[in-house]
């Protein structure tokens, strides 16, 4: 079994930037693909994006393509989020969630057996 912790979230100004971390312990993070996915208050939780599990292919939200960039360090057990560009509709908590379809960058909840507690995002306007 693997645990996850993000970190990384704040208060930030539309326009600017911030960089979420999710760090594994108990596995081997490339044992598995990674995603991140965020839920907004009074929202249902929705993909953002994912990495398979050797970094090499990805996908990504329509909403945040060309804004965040999702990536792996397998060496350090890391996935991170770089996020640009904020939006106030970028508000929400944000998981880090990881699937045994490690060949995947899968785009729905029910993929990923493993997630984190979240980290809370706020973009002020």
């Amino acid at each position: 079994q693997v645990q996850l912790v993000e970190s990384g979230g704040g208060l930030v100004q539309a326009g600017g930037s911030l960089r979420l971390s999710c760090t594994a312990s108990g596995r081997t993070l490339s044992n598995y693909a990674m995603g991140w996915f965020r839920q907004a208050p009074g929202k249902e939780r929705e993909f953002v994006a994912a990495v398979a599990w050797s970094g090499g292919t990805t996908d990504y939200a329509d909403s945040v393509k060309g804004r965040f960039t999702i990536a792996r360090d397998n060496a350090k057990n890391t996935v991170a989020l770089q996020m640009n560009s904020l939006k106030p509709d970028d508000t929400a908590v944000y998981y880090c969630a990881a699937s045994r379809c490690r060949l995947a960058t899968g785009t729905t909840e029910a993929m990923y057996e493993y997630w984190g507690q979240g980290t809370q995002v706020t973009v002020s306007s």
